[in-house]
């Protein structure tokens, strides 16, 4: 617990994680309207908030997975208490829940980059949010809804593209209510996996992972069937070519960017195959 004055830092309750989901909607990051409770029970300890006079006037993530790997998200600081002090006090604090992780990733806004750089993260790509109408869906044989694969082959897939395992997280995302994913099967495992979920504008896909392009669109389009008119987003790695050769040839256009930075060493995970980040606040 830190304290400057009556500002104090502590962990969020799972009602507080509302505040930050409803400021991150304000900056215009567009999550997803169940992601609070998913995110909370993926670690009741991972957010934080800098509250002053009782009030929460700043908002953090802290997410372990394990030792191998943290995340930071929802850093936000309320506008009229920017530029104090408050926000690089809950940083502190975040990062001190972190120490002993071996990694830590976050996804920062571009004007954010060299103070993160100040604070040992390096640069690893940039993810830029692709959104637009839903593209037509014109079949897929073979996908198929993801609750009837066995859940290791998601759990394996994903190790591919993620950083750390994530079994808790990825049984709510897969099982959540308003949520839609769906996989494709290879000949060893999955060739395809991705899940849709409605947010505050529209809706979002995340993860999007995928073999190949051709197996990433026939995905993409069952997840936006029954969309309506959308709009629909996707967040691409930009190192990923055909990645961002898919979104924008479904006539999407870029929304923002943001940069993926680690701080200790950066995880071996596959960009080729990683055609959507899940979200950009736990990863």
């Amino acid at each position: 617990m830190t304290d400057k004055g009556t500002y104090r830092i502590r962990a969020m309750s799972r009602g507080e994680l509302e505040i930050a989901v409803h400021w991150a909607a304000a900056e215009g990051w567009n999550p997803g309207r169940g992601d609070a409770g998913i995110f909370f029970a993926t670690d009741p300890l991972g957010f934080l908030t800098g509250v002053l006079d009782q009030a929460p006037i700043a908002t953090i993530s802290a997410v372990r997975y394990g030792i191998g790997f943290g995340f930071i998200g929802f850093y936000i600081v309320d506008k009229k208490w920017r530029g104090q002090g408050y926000g690089m006090l809950l940083w502190r604090a975040a990062m001190a829940r972190l120490a002993d992780v071996a990694c830590i990733g976050l996804d920062g806004v571009l004007q954010e980059e060299a103070s993160y750089r100040r604070s040992g993260f390096v640069t690893s790509h940039r993810n830029r949010r692709y959104g637009g109408r839903p593209p037509k869906f014109v079949g897929a044989k073979h996908v198929v809804d993801a609750r009837d694969v066995a859940f290791r082959l998601i759990l394996d897939f994903d190790r591919r593209m993620f950083p750390a395992p994530r079994d808790g997280f990825l049984a709510q995302w897969i099982g959540a209510p308003g949520h839609r994913a769906l996989a494709v099967a290879g000949a060893t495992g999955l060739a395809g996996f991705g899940v849709a979920r409605p947010s505050t504008d529209g809706f979002k896909i995340g993860p999007l992972y995928a073999t190949d392009r051709a197996t990433a669109e026939s995905l993409l389009r069952a997840l936006c069937d029954g969309m309506g008119d959308g709009p629909a987003f996707l967040d691409v790695p930009e190192v990923n070519a055909e990645a961002v050769r898919l979104a924008e040839s479904l006539g999407w256009t870029p929304a923002f960017e943001t940069v993926r930075m680690y701080r200790g060493p950066a995880p071996a995970i596959d960009l080729e195959r990683l055609y959507g980040v899940t979200t950009f606040e736990l990863g």
